[in-house]
């Protein structure tokens, strides 16, 4: 039965090429020998995170860890927006990477141990972080989904979809998203965006690339956002505008420091509301923490420090980030 002090830990088996099922014993181990008070549940299907968390947390769960990847992290939190028993902030989150990417957790120095990363949770240290929400279209419907880590679109959004598509048909593997990044290049066109930051027009050209996010990293550990706070109140906004693939190519590596943003196509901006739209209307595909989700027109959103996570305190210090004094 929950109580506000008993964890519920939802694992995704297939995260990091069925980590999250091999490693769960060794996992659950230490959660026992850390005295932790916790009920588990397996996902079996894309999305069912959402599902369990809403009802889990409108049932009285008030403490959750997340094992799996980015897109586990992505559903867990989705489920803490969707209910409506408690604000967000009353449920506190916690991870346990195993899955690919965890682009998430390099923000905050994640440790890749179980046993280190079971202790940052013991300790529960927590720090409330902004949260971004997009709305945008799937075929014909206007849906809506909420992230803590980054939006990629253009080009990002191919790879993204063209790693996942491999994923679920078990072909996935550690080169990927390497493999899909250089393959997507003759696949992709640049696109024509309107691209509108707190009422004020800052793009009407085509568009190589689009990230807007939170956090620093994505595509297992590209700098995209560099210099992103997660407790600031602002997306971060980075824009390559159009460019040859042979550009892309030698500047691949710019991408995981960094310094690809000193290159003059591409420009940075912060924000609270961002609109996009594209020509054609529905021309440039969105991800969001990983996961492949619709096409423009795309509205963002930013709730400022609007829920409540675990990390590390020495992570915080890299960003003065600020923790979190209210009581559990």
């Amino acid at each position: 039965m929950a109580t506000e002090t008993t964890w519920l830990v939802i694992i995704n088996p297939n995260a990091g090429y069925r980590a999250g099922e091999k490693d769960w014993p060794t996992i659950e181990a230490l959660l026992l020998s850390h005295q932790f008070d916790f009920e588990a549940v397996f996902t079996e299907r894309p999305f069912q995170a959402i599902e369990i968390t809403r009802k889990a947390v409108e049932s009285g769960f008030r403490k959750i860890i997340a094992v799996g990847g980015d897109g586990t992290l992505n559903e867990v939190v989705n489920g803490i927006f969707q209910q409506t028993t408690v604000p967000a902030t009353d449920v506190t989150l916690g991870m346990i990477t195993v899955g690919t990417g965890n682009d998430w957790g390099r923000m905050y120095g994640f440790p890749k141990k179980y046993e280190k990363a079971i202790n940052i949770l013991a300790n529960g240290r927590t720090f409330l972080q902004d949260v971004g929400k997009v709305k945008y279209r799937y075929d014909s419907e206007d849906k809506s989904r909420y992230f803590i880590n980054m939006a990629g679109m253009g080009y990002d959004a191919l790879v993204a979809r063209k790693t996942n598509i491999m994923k679920a048909r078990g072909k996935g593997n550690a080169f990927s998203y390497l493999l899909n990044l250089l393959t997507g290049l003759f696949q992709y066109e640049n696109t024509h965006l309107n691209i509108v930051v707190d009422g004020q027009e800052i793009l009407n050209e085509k568009v190589f690339s689009l990230s807007i996010g939170i956090c620093r990293y994505n595509g297992g550990g590209m700098m995209q956002l560099p210099f992103a706070i997660p407790d600031d109140g602002l997306f971060d906004i980075t824009v390559i505008r159009k460019t040859t693939r042979l550009r892309i190519v030698r500047n691949i590596r710019k991408l995981y420091d960094g310094s690809f943003i000193h290159l003059p196509e591409v420009s940075t901006y912060t924000g609270t509301k961002i609109s996009i739209t594209s020509t054609p209307r529905h021309s440039i595909f969105l991800e969001t923490d990983g996961e492949s989700l619709g096409h423009s027109p795309l509205d963002f959103e930013l709730l400022p420090r609007a829920i409540r996570l675990i990390v590390r305190k020495k992570a915080l210090k890299q960003f003065g980030g600020r923790q979190d004094e209210s009581p559990d």
